[in-house]
């Protein structure tokens, strides 16, 4: 078997990818347009703070918004950069400028007073990019392409979004919740006792599901809490949700997993989807006897709440399978 050395894993000209804490840091942004836009609204979910530096009549609708939206969080000043008095006690600065000219001033300036910095649309001169970004409550996804080709980036984005079921946010949410009152109960910080900590919370990711995770309250995390971690075990989601059903047992789709869904699902589904079709089917050969024209045969489906799932994936078939929507023109 062909193995790699160690230093041929990765290829170089990467960026270190990290999550930047912002909470309370001085950012300056120079500049008020689209690209300033965007920006405010990451450093806004950052908690940073915000000085824009912008003549108003080069603001777009949506900085303007910002900026009228939070004035505890925006300071805004109507007029252009002036020079380094601009820099003063500034953690990062970001330019968001028509004029490449002015965007390398103030790098350069940023480069003598030490301060990170990112100038939209010169890569060679940034400190860091920004990339495609997802944001879904604690969980952030970002795309980079390294400055070379951010359009290529957001359509990965986009993708990557779709792959989402629409909880993972809520999921990670409560995860954290449960790791901080574990935390509270065995506050150590490494040793054996952190790792068996680390050991234990792995454990219960890797056994519950994330939809498990939403369902979560303080009770549960309590009895989780006693009944697992106290006993070095990790229960079921039953034991501690009083014998009520799992979220995943139930699989309705949403908007994000309906497309991925379509045949995926409850082994029932496979059985019942084979039974409504060969009925259909059978319906159209009668029909084409009866020299009937048949312009739609609409398929209605009830079961019992327990399997309304599977009549939620069958009716999604009506537009890919032909015998669910079947035109029929034969013998006419």
């Amino acid at each position: 078997m062909q193995t790699q050395s160690a230093d041929s894993t990765q290829s170089s000209g990467g960026s270190l990818m990290v999550a930047w804490q912002l909470k309370g840091k001085r950012v300056l942004l120079v500049g008020g347009g689209e690209v300033a836009s965007q920006r405010v609204e990451h450093l806004l979910g950052a908690d940073a703070h915000i000085t824009i530096l912008c003549p108003e009549k080069g603001l777009s609708s949506t900085t303007k918004q910002y900026i009228n939206a939070n004035p505890h969080r925006i300071l805004y000043y109507d007029r252009r950069f002036t020079g380094p008095v601009e820099l003063h006690k500034m953690d990062l600065v970001l330019t968001a400028l028509d004029s490449p000219a002015v965007s390398r001033e103030i790098v350069e300036l940023c480069r003598k007073a030490k301060i990170p910095v990112n100038a939209a649309d010169i890569p060679d001169l940034c400190d860091f990019y920004f990339g495609a970004q997802i944001r879904d409550g604690p969980l952030q996804i970002m795309i980079s392409s390294n400055g070379n080709g951010p359009r290529i980036a957001a359509l990965i984005k986009d993708k990557v979004r779709a792959s989402l079921e629409g909880y993972e946010g809520l999921a990670i949410l409560k995860i954290g919740q449960l790791r901080a009152q574990l935390k509270e109960r065995v506050p150590e910080v490494g040793g054996a006792i952190g790792r068996k900590r680390m050991k234990w919370m792995s454990k219960i990711c890797n056994e519950w599901s994330l939809k498990d995770f939403t369902v979560l309250d303080d009770g549960m995390i309590q009895k989780l809490l006693d009944e697992g971690w106290e006993k070095n075990r990790v229960p079921t989601f039953e034991e501690i949700s009083g014998g009520k059903l799992s979220p995943s047992s139930l699989d309705i789709p949403n908007s994000n997993s309906v497309e991925k869904s379509r045949l995926g699902g409850l082994n029932l589904f496979v059985p019942i989807a084979n039974f409504v079709a060969g009925a259909v089917v059978m319906a159209a050969v009668i029909l084409a006897r009866q020299r009937w024209y048949v312009t739609y045969l609409r398929l209605h489906c009830y079961c019992s709440p327990q399997y309304q799932n599977v009549a939620i994936k069958v009716w999604e078939l009506r537009e890919e399978c032909p015998v669910v929507h079947l035109l029929h023109e034969s013998n006419v």
